[in-house]
Protein backbone atom coordinates (compact mmCIF):
# COMPACT_ATOMS: atom_id res chain seq x y z
CA UNK A 1 0.00 0.00 0.00
CA UNK A 2 3.39 2.23 -0.26
CA UNK A 3 2.17 5.13 -2.62
CA UNK A 4 3.94 8.38 -3.39
CA UNK A 5 1.38 10.84 -1.48
CA UNK A 6 2.44 7.76 1.94
CA UNK A 7 5.78 8.31 1.64
CA UNK A 8 5.65 12.00 1.55
CA UNK A 9 3.73 11.89 4.83
CA UNK A 10 6.48 9.60 5.94
CA UNK A 11 9.13 12.14 4.61
CA UNK A 12 7.62 13.79 7.46
CA UNK A 13 6.89 11.95 10.08
CA UNK A 14 3.91 10.89 10.10
CA UNK A 15 4.46 7.07 10.56
CA UNK A 16 1.27 6.56 12.56
CA UNK A 17 -1.13 8.23 10.80
CA UNK A 18 -4.62 6.51 10.68
CA UNK A 19 -6.08 4.78 8.02
CA UNK A 20 -7.90 7.26 6.18
CA UNK A 21 -11.29 6.38 3.98
CA UNK A 22 -11.35 6.89 0.31
CA UNK A 23 -14.07 9.49 1.53
CA UNK A 24 -11.56 11.87 2.81
CA UNK A 25 -10.51 14.73 0.45
CA UNK A 26 -6.81 15.32 -0.28
CA UNK A 27 -4.61 17.05 1.53
CA UNK A 28 -4.15 15.94 4.26
CA UNK A 29 -1.25 17.78 6.06
CA UNK A 30 -1.30 21.56 6.30
CA UNK A 31 1.73 23.81 6.02
CA UNK A 32 1.99 27.63 6.67
CA UNK A 33 5.18 28.79 5.36
CA UNK A 34 7.72 31.76 4.38
CA UNK A 35 10.61 32.17 2.34
CA UNK A 36 13.56 34.10 1.25
CA UNK A 37 14.82 34.48 -2.08
CA UNK A 38 18.85 34.51 -1.61
CA UNK A 39 21.35 36.52 -3.56
CA UNK A 40 25.52 36.60 -3.41
CA UNK A 41 27.61 39.21 -3.56
CA UNK A 42 27.80 39.00 -7.52
CA UNK A 43 24.08 39.96 -7.45
CA UNK A 44 22.96 36.54 -8.60
CA UNK A 45 19.99 34.33 -6.83
CA UNK A 46 22.25 31.60 -5.09
CA UNK A 47 19.76 30.35 -2.99
CA UNK A 48 16.16 29.53 -1.40
CA UNK A 49 15.66 29.48 2.78
CA UNK A 50 12.51 28.36 3.52
CA UNK A 51 10.50 27.53 7.17
CA UNK A 52 7.57 25.65 7.63
CA UNK A 53 5.01 25.38 10.33
CA UNK A 54 2.94 21.91 10.64
CA UNK A 55 -0.38 22.07 11.60
CA UNK A 56 -1.23 20.81 15.37
CA UNK A 57 -2.47 17.17 14.23
CA UNK A 58 0.96 16.74 12.42
CA UNK A 59 3.03 18.28 14.99
CA UNK A 60 1.76 16.16 17.78
CA UNK A 61 2.11 12.44 15.92
CA UNK A 62 5.16 14.04 14.69
CA UNK A 63 6.31 14.80 18.61
CA UNK A 64 5.54 11.29 20.16
CA UNK A 65 8.23 10.28 21.75
CA UNK A 66 10.72 12.72 21.37
CA UNK A 67 10.56 14.64 24.87
CA UNK A 68 13.25 11.91 26.09
CA UNK A 69 13.83 13.83 29.53
CA UNK A 70 9.87 14.83 30.09
CA UNK A 71 10.95 18.11 30.88
CA UNK A 72 8.08 18.91 28.65
CA UNK A 73 10.46 21.23 26.03
CA UNK A 74 11.52 19.56 23.02
CA UNK A 75 15.35 20.87 22.65
CA UNK A 76 17.45 20.97 19.37
CA UNK A 77 19.07 17.72 20.49
CA UNK A 78 15.49 16.33 20.58
CA UNK A 79 14.22 17.38 17.84
CA UNK A 80 17.35 16.33 15.65
CA UNK A 81 16.34 13.06 14.25
CA UNK A 82 13.46 14.06 13.05
CA UNK A 83 14.94 16.74 11.41
CA UNK A 84 17.39 14.24 9.55
CA UNK A 85 14.56 11.75 9.05
CA UNK A 86 12.67 14.50 7.04
CA UNK A 87 15.64 15.79 5.13
CA UNK A 88 16.86 12.17 3.88
CA UNK A 89 13.29 11.41 2.43
CA UNK A 90 12.29 14.57 0.71
CA UNK A 91 15.21 14.62 -0.93
CA UNK A 92 13.10 11.73 -3.44
CA UNK A 93 10.87 14.80 -3.85
CA UNK A 94 13.16 17.90 -4.34
CA UNK A 95 12.37 19.19 -0.80
CA UNK A 96 9.24 20.29 -2.81
CA UNK A 97 10.57 23.47 -3.81
CA UNK A 98 10.71 24.29 -7.47
CA UNK A 99 12.80 26.46 -9.16
CA UNK A 100 12.12 27.41 -12.79
CA UNK A 101 14.29 29.97 -14.85
CA UNK A 102 12.81 30.92 -18.46
CA UNK A 103 10.86 28.24 -17.78
CA UNK A 104 13.38 26.11 -17.92
CA UNK A 105 13.47 23.59 -14.27
CA UNK A 106 16.69 24.52 -12.22
CA UNK A 107 18.59 21.71 -10.00
CA UNK A 108 18.69 22.17 -6.13
CA UNK A 109 21.34 20.99 -4.30
CA UNK A 110 21.28 19.29 -0.47
CA UNK A 111 19.72 21.64 2.04
CA UNK A 112 22.35 23.42 4.64
CA UNK A 113 21.40 24.85 7.69
CA UNK A 114 18.54 22.64 8.40
CA UNK A 115 16.74 22.72 12.08
CA UNK A 116 13.42 22.07 13.69
CA UNK A 117 12.13 24.17 16.95
CA UNK A 118 8.27 23.76 18.99
CA UNK A 119 7.07 27.15 20.20
CA UNK A 120 4.23 28.51 20.92
CA UNK A 121 2.60 24.95 20.30
CA UNK A 122 4.27 24.77 16.95
CA UNK A 123 6.27 22.88 15.42
CA UNK A 124 8.63 24.84 12.46
CA UNK A 125 11.47 23.31 10.62
CA UNK A 126 13.47 25.43 8.29
CA UNK A 127 15.95 25.03 5.91
CA UNK A 128 18.46 26.51 3.21
CA UNK A 129 18.35 24.72 -0.54
CA UNK A 130 21.41 26.26 -2.58
CA UNK A 131 21.02 26.69 -6.83
CA UNK A 132 23.08 24.09 -8.54
CA UNK A 133 23.88 27.44 -10.32
CA UNK A 134 23.20 30.46 -9.20
CA UNK A 135 21.09 32.34 -11.89
CA UNK A 136 21.14 36.11 -12.67
CA UNK A 137 17.25 37.78 -12.97
CA UNK A 138 18.35 40.73 -15.17
CA UNK A 139 18.72 37.95 -17.98
CA UNK A 140 15.57 35.79 -17.52
CA UNK A 141 12.54 35.34 -14.93
CA UNK A 142 13.22 33.47 -11.69
CA UNK A 143 10.22 31.65 -10.46
CA UNK A 144 9.69 29.88 -7.14
CA UNK A 145 6.79 27.15 -6.47
CA UNK A 146 6.66 25.24 -2.94
CA UNK A 147 4.35 22.34 -3.08
CA UNK A 148 3.36 18.55 -3.18
CA UNK A 149 3.05 17.04 -6.81
CA UNK A 150 -0.08 15.16 -5.71
CA UNK A 151 -1.46 17.91 -3.44
CA UNK A 152 -0.99 15.29 -0.39
CA UNK A 153 0.27 17.91 1.97
CA UNK A 154 -1.14 21.49 1.29
CA UNK A 155 1.28 24.74 1.12
CA UNK A 156 0.14 28.57 2.02
CA UNK A 157 2.30 31.42 2.25
CA UNK A 158 1.45 33.70 5.68
CA UNK A 159 -0.51 36.74 5.17
CA UNK A 160 2.64 38.85 6.78
CA UNK A 161 6.01 39.32 4.64
CA UNK A 162 5.44 35.43 2.90
CA UNK A 163 8.80 35.98 0.95
CA UNK A 164 11.94 38.26 1.64
CA UNK A 165 15.03 39.02 -0.34
CA UNK A 166 18.17 38.02 1.49
CA UNK A 167 21.10 40.57 -0.47
CA UNK A 168 20.52 43.25 -2.84
CA UNK A 169 18.11 42.82 -5.26
CA UNK A 170 18.95 44.23 -8.36
CA UNK A 171 18.10 48.07 -9.83
CA UNK A 172 14.59 47.32 -11.88
CA UNK A 173 13.75 43.84 -10.64
CA UNK A 174 10.63 43.41 -8.38
CA UNK A 175 9.83 40.48 -6.78
CA UNK A 176 5.97 39.24 -6.46
CA UNK A 177 3.86 36.31 -5.01
CA UNK A 178 1.08 35.75 -7.31
CA UNK A 179 -1.77 34.81 -5.95
CA UNK A 180 -3.28 30.75 -5.86
CA UNK A 181 -4.99 30.23 -9.30
CA UNK A 182 -9.08 30.41 -8.52
CA UNK A 183 -10.56 29.72 -11.95
CA UNK A 184 -13.06 26.89 -12.85
CA UNK A 185 -10.54 24.28 -13.50
CA UNK A 186 -9.23 24.80 -9.95
CA UNK A 187 -12.55 23.86 -8.84
CA UNK A 188 -13.04 21.24 -11.27
CA UNK A 189 -9.96 19.86 -9.59
CA UNK A 190 -10.75 19.93 -6.24
CA UNK A 191 -13.54 17.94 -6.90
CA UNK A 192 -12.16 15.39 -7.62
CA UNK A 193 -9.14 15.21 -5.50
CA UNK A 194 -12.22 14.95 -3.05
CA UNK A 195 -13.32 11.98 -3.74
CA UNK A 196 -9.76 9.96 -3.33
CA UNK A 197 -8.25 8.17 -0.42
CA UNK A 198 -4.90 8.46 1.03
CA UNK A 199 -3.57 5.02 -1.10
CA UNK A 200 -4.47 6.99 -4.82
CA UNK A 201 -1.75 9.13 -6.75
CA UNK A 202 -2.08 10.57 -10.12
CA UNK A 203 -0.86 9.50 -12.88
CA UNK A 204 2.88 10.49 -14.01
CA UNK A 205 2.07 12.89 -16.50
CA UNK A 206 -0.75 15.15 -14.14
CA UNK A 207 1.07 17.43 -11.57
CA UNK A 208 -2.35 18.57 -9.36
CA UNK A 209 0.12 19.96 -6.62
CA UNK A 210 1.07 22.72 -9.08
CA UNK A 211 -2.09 23.87 -9.81
CA UNK A 212 -2.82 25.08 -6.20
CA UNK A 213 1.14 26.54 -5.28
CA UNK A 214 1.47 30.31 -5.12
CA UNK A 215 4.30 31.32 -7.37
CA UNK A 216 6.68 33.46 -6.48
CA UNK A 217 8.61 36.08 -9.05
CA UNK A 218 11.80 37.51 -9.96
CA UNK A 219 11.39 39.73 -12.83
CA UNK A 220 13.47 42.50 -14.53
CA UNK A 221 13.19 45.65 -16.58
CA UNK A 222 15.31 46.05 -19.48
Amino acid sequence: MRTRGRAALSALGLLCWAVATPAQAHPHVWIRMQSDIVFNDQGLISAVNVSWTFDDAYAQVALDGLDKNGDGVYDPAELEPLTRENLDSLKDYNYFTYVRYNGMAQPIGMPVDAGQIYSENKLQLHFQVPLVTPLDPTRGEFVLKTYDPEFFIAFDYVKDEPVSVIGTLPTNCELVVKPVPTDAQLDQTKAMLATKGTDWKPSEEEDFGSLFAQPVTIACKT
